[in-house]
């Protein structure tokens, strides 16, 4: 029976250390406490990948972070687009980041954001703000 448990706590330490650094919220490590109103609907992969779907074309979507982007001086790098996909590349003097905005529908789009810290580090407040600074250039257009 000892090595029973002795096994149990093995995996549920090696378990803690896999998830903890994700942000798992299984483990009950993200509060929603924290996060602001506006933010509320933003969204995480299990790789702390910001997303969020609306209701704007995909041209409203790019425009809106265009402007966004310009407000909090953070630079583009690189444009691609792909049948039903722009993506972006954007640098500041810390993070890497990595911006796609999809076409759900035609008025419809997803937005997703990877800011990252070096390999292993994701900063989700960075994401979380560009998602939300886009969407406020979106209603100022309405």
């Amino acid at each position: 029976m000892s090595n029973l448990v002795k096994s149990f706590f093995k995996l549920s330490t090696l378990l803690c250390l896999i998830l903890a650094p994700s942000g798992c919220a299984l483990l009950g490590l993200a509060g929603t406490a924290s996060v602001s109103s506006s933010a509320a609907g933003v969204d995480y992969t299990f790789t702390n990948i910001a997303y969020k779907t609306i209701s704007y074309p995909l041209a409203d979507v790019e425009a809106a972070l265009n402007k966004a982007l310009r407000r909090m001086d953070i630079k583009k790098m690189k444009r691609t687009v792909e049948q039903d996909k722009v993506s972006f590349t954007v640098v500041t003097r810390d993070l890497n980041i990595y911006i796609d905005l999809k076409k759900v529908t035609p008025t419809v789009t997803r937005i997703e954001v990877d800011a990252r810290e070096g390999i292993f580090f994701k900063d989700k407040a960075t994401a979380t703000e560009i998602i939300v600074q886009t969407e406020n250039y979106i209603e100022v257009k309405k």
